[in-house]
């Protein structure tokens, strides 16, 4: 960790936080997190990366860790992540990069390439696969209760934090994510309520990991990552009549044991290979007792599979 270096780049107005590690001659890497991370999620995969010949690069988005946050970051949005990863490539000198990213993070990291297919040497996504307007059909719809509802109410989350302190609240979603069901509440529940106070981490994060999050956290709050992903408006993947097709090689890892493989629809997506039909050169790899964070439970295995696949396609 302590040969992870770390630097603010001046991006569109704000002063973003980069970590890095890894030779700038080397082929580049950049790693896009989600909802409850920063860019300390991808430390295991950073430094396995680099030790093998990569440049490993990770942000924290604007208003997420040590990022500044944008001056009104309840009018924050998806194009505004995307620019600013444009914008850091360009600042790093970067015209070819592999992007890896996670939970909403995907949604990014598709939009971005999306405009830039000329930059990207390779795609590996955690949890999530591509899935544009012109994949979604009928669903069953999930209860009001289900977490991704209740938090795109305004105030509702905000209310529902701020009964607990912020390492509190990291805690019970770190928790409540490594679970194999949808964190859904009853109609007198609150999210947090979900979880009991007396319950334990998962095994593989530990409470320095908890410690590290939460003081990020402090720093930025919830502001910024309420609103995106949950409140923004949609992320521009194509449309039900313009479907793009995403042409470099990519990957796919699922953790068998993901609540989000449990959302109507999302499993059969990939299971039946609808997916590829708008990602033809797709390898999907699923991870036995894999969970949410699984390149977190799982840190070895999953940069090995990302190792491969980089390999294959540098």
């Amino acid at each position: 960790m302590d040969k992870i270096s770390h630097r603010f780049l001046q991006i569109n107005g704000l002063n973003l936080h980069v970590a890095e590690i890894g030779s700038d001659s080397s082929p580049a890497v950049i790693f896009l997190h989600g909802f409850p991370e920063i860019w300390y999620t991808w430390r295991h995969q950073m430094i396995a990366l680099a030790t093998a010949g990569f440049r490993s690069i990770a942000l924290d988005y604007r208003g997420y860790g040590l990022s500044d946050p944008p001056a009104e970051p309840e009018k924050a949005s998806y194009d505004d992540f995307v620019n600013d990863i444009a914008s850091i490539l360009d600042s790093l000198s970067i015209s070819k990069v592999f992007v890896i990213a996670k939970d909403f993070g995907v949604w990014v990291a598709y939009s971005f390439i999306l405009l830039h297919q000329e930059k990207i040497a390779g795609i590996v996504t955690l949890g999530m696969a591509f899935t544009p307007p012109a994949a979604y059909k009928p669903r069953f719809a999930l209860p009001e209760g289900f977490y991704v509802r209740r938090w795109q109410e305004p105030g509702r989350a905000e209310a529902d934090f701020g009964r607990f302190d912020v390492k509190t609240v990291v805690r019970n979603i770190y928790i409540l994510f490594s679970r194999s069901e949808i964190p859904i509440a009853n109609e007198n529940q609150e999210i947090m309520d979900l979880v009991e106070p007396m319950t334990p981490l998962p095994s593989w994060f530990t409470e320095q990991d908890l410690a590290t999050y939460a003081a990020l956290y402090e720093k930025s709050g919830f502001q910024t990552a309420l609103q995106i992903p949950y409140r923004a408006s949609k992320i521009n993947l194509g449309s039900v009549e313009q479907v793009p097709i995403v042409k470099a090689p990519t990957m796919v890892i699922i953790g068998e044991e993901d609540y989000a493989t449990k959302i109507p629809g999302v499993d059969e997506y990939v299971r039946s290979g609808e997916v590829k039909k708008y990602v033809p050169n797709l390898e999907t790899v699923y991870v036995p007792n894999g969970s949410h964070f699984v390149h977190e439970q799982f840190p070895n295995h999953v940069s090995q599979l990302i190792l491969g696949f980089l390999n294959r396609n540098k």
